[in-house]
């Protein structure tokens, strides 16, 4: 059976993207290991109301979703004086470090961030996603509010 889309919701989340990995078993509870997850979740919950995603309704239908996050390449990739905005040959290509995250790891705290039981409001549950299809890369650090994800969801019928 093929699974088609209808009418597209595109969110432009601005920010830098935190990956959600382990959380850390505290006296108080467990919590996220990383500091930087509720900030990014709030980031995306805000474009989505910024944005007046969906005007407000949450999905209750199955979904395909599609990430692309983008992040500033660190000014170690640049050369210094004159070469200042230049790239280095050594320069890595792809945002592999492990300081950006894992791709799955990133694409949990965002879609937690656009499902209800984890703070979000646009789907239901993030187990209504049945396509997820994600990417990361670089961009020019002169770009202005690039860093960050666009978020393509499509209902599926």
């Amino acid at each position: 059976m093929k699974l088609v889309s209808t009418k597209p919701l595109l969110i432009n989340v601005v920010g830098k993207p935190a990956p959600q990995g382990s959380k850390i078993s505290t006296r108080f509870g467990m919590r996220e290991a990383s500091q930087f997850v509720a900030p990014w979740r709030n980031q995306v919950v805000s474009a989505c109301i910024e944005q007046r995603i969906n005007e407000g309704e949450v999905i209750t239908e199955p979904v395909k979703v599609e990430i692309s996050f983008t992040f500033f390449r660190p000014k170690s990739h640049y050369g210094t004086g004159k070469n200042a905005e230049i790239l280095k040959p050594s320069a890595p290509k792809f945002p592999t470090s492990k300081v950006i995250g894992d791709i799955d790891k990133l694409c949990r705290s965002t879609l937690d961030g656009l499902s209800v039981p984890s703070g979000g409001m646009l789907l239901e549950d993030d187990s209504l996603v049945m396509q997820l299809v994600a990417e990361k890369f670089f961009v020019p650090m002169k770009t202005p509010n690039k860093q960050g994800a666009w978020i393509r969801v499509s209902k599926l019928t």
